[in-house]
């Protein structure tokens, strides 16, 4: 008697990630191009500082990061921010952050098959945008339900082409310098010219380019050594990416110093690698750019992928989104159902969704920062738990300072990201409201049984 790919599914995901491949993975999602995604417009709202809002979002996401790690080193399980946060303050917030995190989750995929597709379209005007959208979500879903494995294989050609653009990128931007010299400062792209606002408003948008080492999170149950590895790979990630993403900036602040002469905010990027490579050298950047928007979507689905996964094992959602493939050991009725979700691509503008993600992630962020706090220093039975100052810095001042940097980000947010966050939350109230019939049972909470956790290894 055979056995359908999916009846009876195992219940353990496939550990196949070593520490380089966690932070391949998070610089996969990241997307080291990513930062010509928005060029245009946060240049636009910070005259031309677009590296002080990047050196701002890095310094938060830096203390944000921290907690994260802190976090998965507690809870080496698939589920991020969700997991994070119904083990420290129930079930209830925890469905809450989950829900909410997966506003941009569900989202950041999209952007990247509607950037594939906008991109690709510059070059080859006559297919329809949507072909290349709907080509990339399809092939995106295959190697997600193939595995991690093959993916990880594939994150090591994207990762080095895109940090290849960008060293080529900034080779050819000193070299344009050095017969150009620009008519702005060295240090002047890293000021607040437009003021404190507005860099905090571009920074704000700025902290979707780091969901890199949020994603890394979501691995923990395919990591060898989550304990050891989860916690090194969330920061290198996040230093790592933020480094390439202020260089690059500031070299392009001062090759493009007229910043208002931009044709299209939204096709910046192309015109500033025109001026520093020609023809020839923009044409390669749309190439692999729409390589590095493919690696990155890919990353983004596998990630929303495992939350969903770990949400519906626990019957938050409909358990049926629990469920793996038997050959693959993958989550594939979520992976699926993700796919459907971006197809939402073809209908909606690509700035509404880039606010709806930043409201997701700033959330999440902030609440992490919390969870730290409470799961370290007041752990439940209501005994203070740390015995020395070095404990209330590293789990107490720390957080808290990444959660009044998180939150001072989120409220720098348009308002127009607070009434379609504000409508999700909404939705999500009312999706718990019905599962806990009315508030009067208690909100599942994770079940660590299914997740073996390997013992960790310190060499």
């Amino acid at each position: 008697m055979t056995t359908s790919a999916m009846e009876a599914p195992p219940q353990k995901l496939k550990r196949a990630l070593g520490l380089p491949g966690l932070v391949l993975f998070g610089l996969t999602y990241l997307a080291p191009v990513t930062v010509f995604t928005t060029y245009g417009l946060v240049t636009s709202i910070t005259e031309n500082h677009l590296p002080a809002a990047y050196l701002v979002a890095l310094i938060a996401m830096l203390f944000t990061a921290s907690s994260y790690g802190k976090m998965a080193r507690a809870f080496p399980v698939a589920g991020s921010a969700y997991t994070y946060t119904q083990q420290t303050f129930g079930g209830g917030l925890g469905f809450l952050a989950g829900w909410t995190l997966m506003l941009d989750y569900l989202f950041l995929p999209m952007v990247n098959f509607m950037l594939i597709g906008l991109y690709a379209n510059t070059q080859l005007p006559d297919v329809p945008a949507w072909v290349f959208l709907l080509g990339a979500l399809l092939l995106t879903l295959l190697l997600n339900i193939v595995g991690i494995t093959l993916v990880n294989r594939v994150n090591i050609v994207i990762v080095t082409v895109s940090v290849l653009l960008a060293v080529v990128f900034v080779a050819l931007s000193l070299n344009y310098l050095g017969t150009n010299p620009s008519s702005a400062g060295l240090i002047e792209p890293f000021l607040p010219g437009g003021g404190l606002g507005a860099v905090f408003s571009g920074a704000a948008i700025l902290a979707l380019s780091f969901l890199g080492f949020d994603a890394v999170s979501t691995m923990s149950e395919e990591a060898r050594n989550p304990r050891r590895d989860i916690p090194r790979a969330i920061l290198l990630t996040t230093l790592i990416g933020g480094a390439i993403f202020i260089v690059v900036a500031w070299v392009g602040a001062l090759v493009f110093p007229d910043w208002q002469s931009f044709t299209s905010v939204d096709t910046a990027g192309v015109e500033v690698m025109a001026r520093v490579g020609g023809q020839i050298f923009t044409s390669i950047f749309v190439a692999v750019y729409i390589v590095g928007a493919f690696g990155s979507g890919m990353a983004t689905q596998i990630s929303v992928t495992r939350i969903i996964y770990a949400m519906g094992r626990d019957g938050v959602l409909p358990r049926i989104l629990g469920r793996l493939s038997v050959r693959f050991r993958t989550p594939v009725v979520a992976a699926v159902v993700v796919s459907l979700i971006s197809c939402l691509g073809f209908f909606l503008a690509l700035g509404d969704v880039f606010n709806m993600i930043s409201f997701g992630a700033l959330f999440a962020f902030s609440i992490v920062n919390l969870a730290v706090v409470k799961h370290f220093l007041f752990p439940r039975g209501g005994r203070i738990s740390p015995a020395n100052l070095r404990d209330w810095i590293t789990f107490g001042v720390l957080p808290l300072i990444g959660f009044a940097l998180t939150i001072w980000l989120w409220t720098s947010l348009v308002p127009s990201a607070f009434a379609v966050g504000l409508i999700w939350m909404g939705a999500g109230i009312i999706v718990l409201a019905i599962m806990t019939r009315g508030f009067t049972r208690k909100a599942p909470i994770m079940d660590f049984s299914e997740a073996e956790i390997p013992a960790e290894n310190t060499r």
